[in-house]
């Protein structure tokens, strides 16, 4: 279960989930007509030292230690949902982040990082630099990592090892972030992490540190995280891993729509439907046989 100051890394807590968007991105990067292109994805798996391995082609079966013989169980169709998501949510933001550098943002703040290899896939313009901000040892995972590899950044990316929960505004700028200059910002599967109060304040924060010209680019579950939760495999889906799914959020305080708090610190909002995207890029996201599905929403607000 969560804690007020709990920390993680990348195969324990919400570290772990982290690992498993990379394992999505894997799966897309290996589909004949892949959305997003990954090629360090996979790469972070096999670094990474799990007690179960970790699915990485759209063909292998999820570890599930409740399967019968061969039989597809709900938590295969529950993964196979999570993977074309992924894919269909990486696109939407890679393309968000690249248009607003191309319009003048030189910087870019990843927000819960995690193993976003973005400042190593993207073609960014030049003078372009990429923050991550994040827990310190998932940071350090994947710094070794594509050092050891020998993998180079296509932009300028610094580390920013912070907790969101804490004053991270202050290490942002620390580590050379102009809050004068037009920036770019991403919330990629975070905001169902924080509790609601944590999740205002991340808002103001990046309101406060915003200059004019900036986009916020968020990921709003809503009610989609409510089928989340009450799916039976999402307990399943962590089990083989020694994760308790249901212990890493809590969505049980009702929150406004993000769009709600920045359209009051004075930003523009669009937003998507996320079956929409799916359906244009033809890649309709599929509905479990409990019933789950993913029809949340992606948020691009401007200042």
């Amino acid at each position: 279960m969560r804690t007020p100051n709990d920390q993680w890394d990348i195969v324990s807590s919400v570290g772990w989930t982290a690992l498993m968007v990379a394992a999505g991105r894997a799966v897309e990067t290996h589909r004949p007509q892949p959305l997003v292109e990954d090629p360090y994805a996979e790469m972070f798996i096999a670094r990474a030292d799990t007690p179960q391995p970790v699915p990485t082609r759209a063909d292998q079966p999820w570890p599930d230690p409740e399967r019968v013989g061969d039989e597809t169980t709900s938590v295969d169709e529950f993964w196979s949902l999570m993977t074309t998501y992924q894919g269909v949510r990486s696109r939407f933001f890679d393309r968000a982040l690249l248009d607003a550098t191309a319009a003048g943002a030189d910087q870019v703040v990843l927000l819960a990082a995690g193993l976003d290899a973005r400042a190593y896939r993207l073609d960014w313009p030049a003078g372009t630099t990429v923050f991550e901000v994040d827990q310190e040892q998932v940071l350090a995972f994947k710094d070794q990592t594509l050092t050891e590899e020998g993998v180079r950044e296509r932009c300028r990316r610094v580390s920013v090892p912070a907790d969101l929960r804490d004053d991270w505004p202050a290490a942002l700028r620390d580590a050379g972030f102009d809050p004068q200059r037009p920036s770019v910002w991403l919330a990629e599967g975070l905001l169902p992490f924080l509790p609601a109060d944590a999740e205002a304040a991340l808002l103001e924060r990046i309101s406060s540190q915003a200059a004019a010209g900036s986009t916020v680019v968020v990921e709003n579950f809503g009610s989609a995280f409510d089928q989340l939760q009450h799916d039976p495999a999402l307990p399943r889906f962590g089990r083989a891993f020694g994760v308790e799914m249901s212990g890493l959020v809590d969505m049980s305080e009702r929150r406004p729509h993000p769009a709600d708090q920045l359209g009051s610190d004075g930003w523009s909002t669009e937003t998507v439907r996320t079956a929409d995207v799916a359906a244009q890029w033809g890649r309709p996201l599929p509905t479990t046989s409990t019933g789950t599905s993913l029809d949340n929403d992606f948020l691009v607000a401007r200042r």
